[in-house]
């Protein structure tokens, strides 16, 4: 019998979407294979201070975490290992090594697990993760950038504007009225820096929006306002390192006016559609489209990308590239692969697979610089 890989898989986080992280990962531990992976679930709590023994999930959905042991994981190569930190009053007595891990499964959501910041601890560890690698994350978490990149490679995306925290305090009339002069209504207002709908207002009205920039005002130093087009919301699961493949869409038929965090995780009466009712041209135009914003960030192993359909006009707009997309058991992404022909089993295959191929191929690289022979 083969060895089984062993993966660690890594939830919770300092995020507001740390409670969506843990059903992700529950859904994770659900559906991969036994047979062939050996799971260490590492749990990290609000504070920051990272779990592995006992049951980590269990201790962080309950906020009983007195029992698990902190662990660490060295930015060393040459490890590939937890260590088990042993602790008496708050301070550390050393730390033991508890075994090394083949690949990281990162199933953060949000701020310092989505972001890059992660991905960038794993790249000085020297261990395969699953998807997107530093400039994917950065990129995908922040949506003033991530829209940037989008006008850079001639991807439609919707009329928007920037706002910076500090201005707002400083000068909130101002930022007002140059967001009606600009953007007008109705509006959404959004923390550039959050997934899962976290902290997204829509605004019909200038009472509205001075509510929206507060709320948002308070996740982020930077805030997102976007015109709100009358749309339908198209969903596309990206699979693939540098030959990604797109699956068929869905559509998500939200219960409130839009799909905020209440419809995505809460009330469980939103609808999402696979496949989206859609005309064949139509369905290859945003396959096509959810590949190209894909490549446009550099992305890996995994993305959710999701689009605006204008009901009116028919224009079809790129909203965002989510690079960990959810794994709860309402998550599109993996139904959508499930509607394609890839079951939720062999889709973690896929990914754990795509993770070790991308880390070989970094392996590659040169990290010293030597003259090539005949040059």
């Amino acid at each position: 019998m083969a060895e089984r890989i062993k993966v660690g898989l890594i939830f919770g986080g300092r995020s507001g979407e740390h409670e969506i992280s843990l059903l992700s990962a529950r859904g994770v531990l659900n559906a991969i294979d036994p047979a062939k992976y050996e799971v260490i679930p590492i749990g990290i709590t609000k504070e920051g201070r990272w779990l592995a023994s006992g049951n980590p999930l269990n201790a962080l959905a309950s906020g009983s975490t007195h029992e698990s042991n902190p662990v660490a994981l060295l930015a060393e190569p040459s490890q590939r290992g937890l260590m088990c930190i042993e602790e008496r009053e708050e301070q550390v007595l050393r730390a033991v090594p508890i075994g090394e891990i083949d690949v990281i499964f990162p199933i953060l959501h949000g701020p310092y697990g989505e972001d890059g910041t992660m991905q960038g601890f794993l790249e000085l560890a020297g261990i395969a993760y699953v998807g997107a690698g530093v400039t994917a994350s950065a990129v995908g978490m922040d949506k003033a950038i991530f829209k940037d990149v989008m006008l850079a490679h001639n991807l439609p995306i919707v009329r928007h504007q920037t706002i910076k925290r500090k201005r707002w305090d400083r000068e909130p009339d101002g930022v007002v009225d140059e967001i009606e002069s600009e953007i007008g209504y109705d509006c959404f207002v959004k923390p550039a820096n959050l997934g899962s709908s976290v902290g997204i207002t829509k605004a019909h009205n200038r009472a509205e929006l001075v509510a929206a920039l507060a709320e948002a005002a308070r996740y982020d130093r930077k805030l997102i306002v976007e015109v709100a087009v009358d749309a339908r919301e198209i969903e596309v699961s990206v699979l693939g390192n540098d030959e990604p493949i797109a699956s068929l869409p869905s559509e998500i038929v939200p219960s409130n006016e839009f799909y905020d965090y209440a419809a995505k995780y809460l009330d469980g009466e939103s609808q999402v559609l696979i496949p989206a009712p859609l005309s064949d041209d139509l369905t290859a135009e945003i396959r096509r489209l959810a590949i190209d914003a894909y490549m446009a960030i550099d992305c890996a192993g995994m993305a959710r990308a999701d689009f605006l359909l204008d009901k009116q006009t028919g224009a079809l707009y790129v909203n965002e590239v989510n690079t960990i997309p959810g794994f709860t058991p309402i998550s599109a992404y993996p139904k959508m692969w499930e509607s394609s022909g890839i079951s939720y089993s062999e889709l973690i295959d896929r990914l754990i697979q795509l993770a070790l191929e991308r880390h070989a191929d970094k392996s590659r690289s040169a990290t010293s610089y030597q003259r090539a022979e005949g040059s």
